[in-house]
């Protein structure tokens, strides 16, 4: 039980620290504006600076792929356009329940507007119980609840890019954006081998790439992002080498140097600074190491002031071939949120349909057990852990 008079005693020191952070993030900000002047008026230098780095950096700046001082006001959405969009929840499987398995359930959604016709809300849930499924990443040294993760993700997008195939050989032919919730930069993927890779990455890029086929461009939609690519495209400023190697100036550790002194300020809280509602800023293309695994689906991203924060809106970059196409589509994102009051009604109504909840946890393994006894398999039974907690009137 949680003792809240012990836990007030520590709140005062916790808000003078806050207060303390406050102050300095207003110092690093204000270096950081500094910056990002001067890099405006030397992009190309700086740009040739970061190419010229190569791999003796130990941080992932973005490349700038316009001026800096880029802000376009988006335009609002056509009348008639549709909306795709998908989101996961799981059931982590448990040693103490009758069966070891695990469940994903991929909630999706498809809304119309200007058209009349009605939206479509569903979800597919799909249980996993192979052994195949259950073990197999044992051999990369990967735990089954991690794969799980990573195999939603998966999912995730080949039923978006089988929704928009769907969708588009109907015959329709409005505007329209398939949207998923979080990076399409799988940092996760960097520290496993190249087996396990193969497995979760390649179906990810083929589901963009039918996407692109139906021209359903896929956008990632980050609230609250924490990304700091563009502080790092800043500090390249404040490197006093010619050509930034910190593995060779710095032994790899760049804390505690002069580039460092922006750290942890976020690149949401320069954008800030940049955008007025309704406006995106210049295009950024990744440099995260991952990225060299992602063939002709390489990501980049841009910010967008949405009107209550600073989102950062991720995409293949064959969007970007086409700039109005790319604006169009981020202007549809753009109605989502406000029609969302701060978040894209799409991935709200799609998280709905995907949230699995206790009762729904419960409900599954029960049903389970019951089929074990229509089977005669009665005799796997939970744990005496389970079956006790499942008793518990605390």
């Amino acid at each position: 039980m949680l003792d809240f008079t012990k836990l007030a005693a520590q709140l005062p020191a916790l808000s003078q620290y806050l207060t303390q952070e406050t102050l300095a993030n207003q110092q690093r900000l204000r270096a950081a504006q500094e910056l990002w002047q001067l890099a405006t008026t030397q992009q190309a230098e700086w740009v040739e600076r970061l190419h010229a780095a190569a791999t003796g950096l130990a941080f992932a700046p973005a490349v700038p792929l316009e001026p800096l001082d880029t802000c376009v006001t988006l335009p609002p959405a056509p009348p008639i356009h549709t909306v795709l969009a998908t989101d996961g929840s799981q059931i982590a499987p448990s040693h103490h329940e009758a069966v070891y398995c695990y469940l994903i359930n991929i909630g999706y959604v498809l809304l119309h507007y200007g058209s009349g016709r009605l939206p479509r809300l569903d979800s597919i849930p799909e249980v996993f119980y192979q052994a195949e499924d259950l073990y197999q990443c044992r051999q990369w040294g990967i735990r089954t609840e991690e794969w799980l993760s990573y195999r939603r993700t998966q999912l995730e997008a080949t039923v978006l890019a089988e929704l928009a195939t769907e969708w588009r050989s109907g015959g329709w032919d409005e505007p329209a954006i398939a949207l998923l919730d979080g990076s399409l930069i799988y940092w996760f993927l960097e520290g496993l081998p190249a087996a396990a890779q193969a497995v979760i990455l390649p179906p990810i890029l083929d589901a963009w790439r039918a996407c692109r086929k139906a021209q359903v461009p896929v956008l990632s939609y980050l609230s609250a992002g924490r990304s700091l690519e563009v502080m790092n495209f800043l500090r390249l400023g404040l490197c006093p080498h010619l050509t930034p190697d910190c593995q060779a100036h710095c032994n790899g550790q760049p804390e505690g140097t002069p580039c460092d002194k922006l750290k942890p300020l976020r690149d949401t809280t320069l954008m800030q600074t940049q955008l007025q509602p309704g406006q995106r800023g210049p295009l950024w293309r990744s440099t995260q190491p991952i990225q060299t695994h992602y063939d002709d689906q390489v990501v980049g991203f841009c910010y967008v002031h949405v009107g209550t924060e600073i989102a950062r809106v991720e995409f293949p970059l064959w969007l970007a071939d086409d700039r109005h196409w790319l604006d169009q589509s981020l202007g549809l994102l753009l109605a989502q949120v406000n029609k969302g009051y701060g978040y894209p009604v799409a991935l709200a109504e799609a998280h709905n349909q995907a949230v699995v909840r206790a009762s729904d946890r419960a409900r599954f393994f029960a049903l389970i057990e019951e089929q074990l006894l229509r089977s005669g398999l009665g005799q796997l039974l939970p744990s005496a852990k389970e079956s006790r907690k499942r008793e518990s009137i605390a």
